[in-house]
């Protein structure tokens, strides 16, 4: 089952996004839209019930949880599918895989579910080989960092402690109303979207040194690595006051005692690139 596993996790991260990606969030955008059940990676029948019969094989107590799910009509929520701590060798695991449930759209609901798990697997997989020599450990959680009529957003962190710590964050934006997963190249009708706000973060990172001489950013061509632009489908989420954020990993654009970090972007600056002001206004 573990081959076929790793089978279906190659299928499933080589499914590109389709190309009526941008279309469907035009029209999403649209006042005088009617709601429609959209799906954005089409699948087989067949298909979706072997993604759940691999889920639950890879583990019982998934399929007891699953069991568990309570069926909430038009109730969209995060739940904690599985959580597993394990302590070996002076090295740790503490990880709480998140699940959506209650998306009508239940393609879109089983891939994300799928690729928390699949996350979920490879950290344990990397855990076992790395714990063995001790000192090593890693530790998952996540928040829903925003939640309105219209969206619901989802952090997962990951940090990783071996010698030093390092955090990583990912997200999952969801229109609930229109079923679909929103990209950050999704949102502009063009790339222009790139430059407008990595000039934007560069300028708030030099304020926020100006004000915080303890802040650092790599944005000057003396340090190593400077932060140039961001990448096109670089972590955003969109916050409930409905404000694009933009997410980087610790050490990614500063030092690692900076972590993580966001920056908020004005919503005039990007107004004109927007598809719409359904999302982001």
């Amino acid at each position: 089952m573990d081959k076929k596993l790793e089978a279906l996790k190659r299928d499933y991260e080589n499914v590109p996004i389709p190309k009526e990606l941008d279309e469907i969030i035009t029209k999403a955008l649209q006042p005088t839209r009617k709601t429609k059940r959209i799906y954005i990676w089409p699948a087989s029948v067949a298909a979706a019930a072997i993604l759940f019969t691999a889920i639950v094989n890879f583990s019982p107590d998934a399929a007891r949880a699953m069991s568990k799910i309570p069926v909430v009509k038009e109730i969209v929520k995060v739940i904690t599918f599985k959580e597993f701590k394990e302590e070996r060798n002076r090295s740790s695991i503490d990880v709480k895989t998140p699940a959506i449930s209650g998306l009508e759209n239940k393609t879109l609901e089983e891939n994300i579910n799928k690729k928390y798990l699949d996350e979920s697997k490879n950290l344990y997989k990397e855990f076992t080989k790395k714990g063995k020599k001790g000192h090593f450990s890693i530790y998952s959680d996540y928040d829903v960092v925003a939640e309105t009529p219209v969206i619901l957003a989802v952090r997962r962190d990951i940090e990783k402690i071996q010698a030093s710590g390092y955090v990583q964050r990912k997200f999952v934006t969801i229109d609930k109303q229109n079923q679909v997963l929103l990209t950050l190249k999704g949102l502009f009708k063009d790339d222009r979207y790139i430059k407008v706000i990595s000039e934007n973060i560069k300028e708030q990172m030099k304020q926020q040194m100006k004000i915080d001489p303890n802040k650092i950013y790599w944005i000057t061509n003396e340090d190593i690595e400077p932060f140039k632009q961001i990448r096109p489908n670089q972590q955003f989420y969109i916050n409930k006051n409905h404000k694009l954020v933009i997410s980087f990993d610790e050490y990614e654009v500063a030092p690692g005692f900076m972590g993580a970090v966001e920056f908020e972007i004005p919503t005039k600056i990007i107004s004109k690139l927007l598809v719409g002001d359904r999302y982001v206004y």
